[in-house]
């Protein structure tokens, strides 16, 4: 009982719907709907409670990086996040030689099997030198499945999801592959045609990395790759919610047509999420960000794009102040789809009894005033003392 807190008073994003003035009960890490006797009661009226966000593309922040191989940095970038909301995440690497992303791996994959990360989501090096984005040209190389299948292998079982650009030659013997071996095959950073992604969908593959950015964009004579991924239910849609990566427009676009349960909100955020302006390193490059966006420094491909500085907070305000979703389906894009995708949706995404009790507190502007990860306040709202 002394572990009991009762959440009372506040809004809460149930899976039916949003509902007044529900009481939470925690028991240790566990949630339950509804109030309980003893304990202690946190008087949450006027918030709103929403799960934990779930973020299945990120690469780094609070000055670090997943692609550091350093544990200590990997946890420093995981705390940054929960801070901000994301209370599981899948750690994202960036393109590198393949010992290079052996290594990472082995460092990541005892982090998930700590519980302090979902997975990891291998970004390159089997994309497209036309689409490459933040990534380095001489490290790209094509998908040949012996390859895909040494990354998968280092992962130790904790390989979630893969990006990679189908066209290449190995491209859909690597999707079935990681079909198989019950890894997402993502298509992004892509030169693909219509036809080569419908292809690459019908081998497997059943997520668009960062949809519109890193692909070439819609033709009405060569429709390319986003007209078969909006399309196609089988795929979930990523959107970099940032105000930067897409118009307003666009994004309205991608989520009316794909419906709130094909998209998944990310930050792709990199070591500068979290911080303020300045130079960051992402993988072996060096990024300059000013005004909070991201742009690589140096090399062939300076002035890129380098992923965000997004944390999913933001990303849900501006989802609801800005974009006009519900609330229903702001948590579906940043908590319920994703915990599926990463199949974790038995413990989290959604305010579900016997679920961990992940929870973000938001104030009446959606500001974030606090975050409970399984069971305990990694922020603690004023009114919990």
């Amino acid at each position: 009982m002394a572990d009991r807190t009762i959440l009372s008073g506040a809004r809460v994003a149930l899976p039916a719907g949003v509902v007044d003035d529900l009481a939470l009960t925690v028991d240790g890490r566990q949630l339950a709907v509804g109030p309980a006797s003893g304990g202690t009661t946190v008087d949450l009226s006027g918030h709103l409670i929403v799960p934990g966000f779930v973020d299945m593309h990120v690469h780094g922040g609070g000055g670090g990086s997943f692609s550091s191989a350093d544990p200590e940095e990997c946890l420093k970038v995981a705390a940054t996040h929960r801070s901000h909301g994301t209370t599981s995440m899948a750690a994202s690497t960036v393109t590198g030689d393949l010992a290079d992303l052996a290594r990472q791996a082995a460092v990541l994959s005892e982090l998930v099997e700590q519980g302090e990360l979902a997975g990891i989501h291998f970004e390159g090096p089997f994309i497209s030198a036309h689409r490459c984005g933040a990534h380095q040209p001489e490290l790209l190389r094509d998908p040949e499945p012996a390859d895909v299948r040494k990354l998968v292998d280092a992962a130790r079982g904790t390989a979630k999801m893969m990006t990679l650009a189908p066209e290449l030659p190995g491209g859909l013997d690597s999707v079935r592959l990681l079909a198989d071996s019950g890894v997402i095959a993502a298509i992004g950073h892509t030169d693909s045609s219509y036809e080569a992604t419908v292809e690459a969908i019908d081998a497997g593959a059943t997520v668009a990395t960062h949809l519109f950015n890193a692909m070439p964009g819609l033709n009405h004579r060569t429709p390319g790759p986003i007209a078969a991924l909006l399309e196609d239910e089988r795929i979930t849609v990523e959107l970099i919610n940032d105000g930067t990566h897409l118009h307003p427009s666009v994004l309205e676009l991608a989520f009316r047509h794909a419906g709130a349960d094909r998209v998944a909100f990310i930050t792709d955020a990199m070591g500068a999420a979290g911080m303020s302006d300045g130079r960051y390193p992402l993988g072996p490059m060096q990024v300059e960000v000013k005004d909070g966006v991201a742009r690589i420094a140096d090399g062939p491909t300076a002035g890129s794009i380098a992923g965000s500085t997004l944390t999913l907070d933001l990303a849900f305000q501006r989802a609801v102040t800005i974009d006009g979703l519900g609330i229903e389906q702001a948590v579906q894009a940043l908590s319920a789809n994703p915990a599926r995708l990463l199949g974790i949706d038995d413990r989290t995404g959604s305010i579900e009894p016997g679920k961990d009790a992940d929870l973000v507190v938001l104030d009446a502007a959606y500001d974030l005033v606090g975050v409970m990860r399984r069971g305990e306040w990694v922020v603690r709202p004023p009114q919990a003392g």
